[in-house]
């Protein structure tokens, strides 16, 4: 099934979305959030999030900002409405899914604790 279809968004999108909340950036200022927000586990190269970014424009969910200095030669990019919802969605979704890790005793201070039953 295709994670669009399922309402899933592929991580590259998420962090995408997610490096951008925090205000407008540029593809090596967004390389560096993201690298940043995973902790140095995801590596994003230029040509994964330049893709990335080309399909995020096509699909509303963000935009490239106006140039303020002609001579400017960095694109900057910012999330839309449509960005901001689906990335509010996606983190209500994770949130849920967290609390439920936790009731499962998953993750969390009791982590490790429930055994399987035979």
């Amino acid at each position: 099934m295709n994670s669009r279809a399922s309402g899933l968004m592929p991580q590259v999108t998420f962090n995408i979305l997610f490096a951008l909340s925090l205000k407008p950036r540029h593809g090596y200022e967004l390389i560096q959030q993201i690298q940043a927000d995973s902790g140095g586990k995801i590596r994003l190269g230029p040509g994964a999030l330049y893709g990335a970014i080309k399909q995020l424009r096509e699909e509303g969910l963000i935009e490239e900002m106006p140039f303020e200095d002609k001579s400017q030669r960095r694109r900057y990019y910012r999330l839309t409405k449509k960005g901001w919802d689906q990335l509010k969605g996606q983190l209500e979704y994770l949130d849920s899914t967290v609390r439920l890790a936790r009731e499962r005793k998953l993750i969390g201070d009791l982590q490790g604790i429930v055994q399987w039953q035979t």
